[in-house]
């Protein structure tokens, strides 16, 4: 079994697009999808800087299109996409692939995410930094009593921390013997209590919605569980953004279920990478423009 994992913020990186939009099918397909959401993809894809797109209002929307774009891709090719999960804001990505939502109900839905979480953010200077090494709950008690909280747990020995900016400095001047602590280009403690106002507001917007139920298996950042009611994964989406993301129990589901390759879509890194700390021995493919759609259909094919 090949699962197709999307991935969450951070993995975005200036000009990722570009190589997505020499297709002009797709550029006119983005190009509909910025006048929907209001966010221009095309520009921010190709041009923008660093620090622009690190912004939570444009990172998330470029990050699910770029999601979306790479899945039609595979499918265009020929490739059954039979199983699927995301990280974070991926999991929106991962609800259209499954059916869930509609392409431009799931970018609705981050412009509206990414909006409300931008706006949690800018209400307290946090931020978040990955703790490298050790055991995780060594590393929940060392950081809890610093007053910071765990908001992703990645597997393979790293778990992302989020919480006010002072206690993120002291951590890095205090790190937990065995572990290193690597600042994160974020915008603030996602996955935590300082996102409570987010996703209130989200739930709020999320009743405009009408979800379908998942036409592929798909797993949830909460406890690493199959889901099979996209009412109830459209809940579990808005619940995550205040809550840690379990992708350390999502990979264990995966090896449960025999999964033999995992492949990542772009704008891809960050999960192949905790794949081959987390899930030893399987095969990943790392989608990041066009020209690595033959390993993933090899990677399918072999698989089949």
């Amino acid at each position: 079994m090949i699962v197709f994992v999307a991935p969450g913020q951070g993995s975005q990186t200036p000009g990722f697009l570009e190589p997505w939009l020499a297709d002009p099918g797709a550029r006119e397909l983005v190009d509909e999808w910025s006048q929907l959401i209001e966010v221009d993809l095309v520009t921010h894809g190709t041009v923008s800087d660093a620090e622009t797109i690190r912004d939570t209002a444009i990172a998330q929307p470029l990050i699910v299109a770029a999601g979306l774009l790479t899945a039609r891709a595979l499918r265009q090719a020929g490739a059954s996409l039979g199983a699927v999960a995301g990280h974070s804001v991926g999991e929106v990505t991962a609800a259209a692939i499954a059916g869930i939502l509609s392409e431009q109900d799931a970018l609705r839905l981050v412009r509206i995410r990414a909006d409300a979480m931008a706006d949690a953010a800018a209400q307290t200077p946090t931020g978040m930094s990955a703790v490298l090494g050790t055991d995780p709950d060594a590393v929940v008690e060392h950081i809890t009593a610093l007053g910071l909280e765990p908001a992703n747990y990645n597997g393979g020995g790293q778990i992302v921390v989020a919480g006010a900016l002072d206690a993120l400095a002291q951590l890095a001047e205090q790190p937990l013997r065995g572990t290193r602590v690597v600042p994160l280009q974020v915008a603030g403690a996602f996955h935590s209590r300082y996102m409570a106002p987010a996703r209130e507001a989200l739930r709020q917007a999320a009743s405009d919605f009408t979800p379908a139920d998942p036409q592929l298996a798909i797993w949830t950042n909460k406890d690493g569980s199959k889901v099979t009611s996209g009412a109830e994964f459209l809940d579990l989406i808005v619940g995550q953004v205040a809550s840690p993301v379990r992708w350390d129990l999502d990979m264990q589901a995966f090896a449960d279920a025999g999964v033999t390759g995992l492949v990542e879509l772009a704008p891809a890194g960050a999960l192949t990478g905790l794949a081959k700390r987390g899930l030893k021995g399987t095969s990943t493919v790392g989608i990041k423009t066009p020209d690595d759609i033959p390993a993933a259909l090899e990677l399918i094919g072999g698989a089949a």
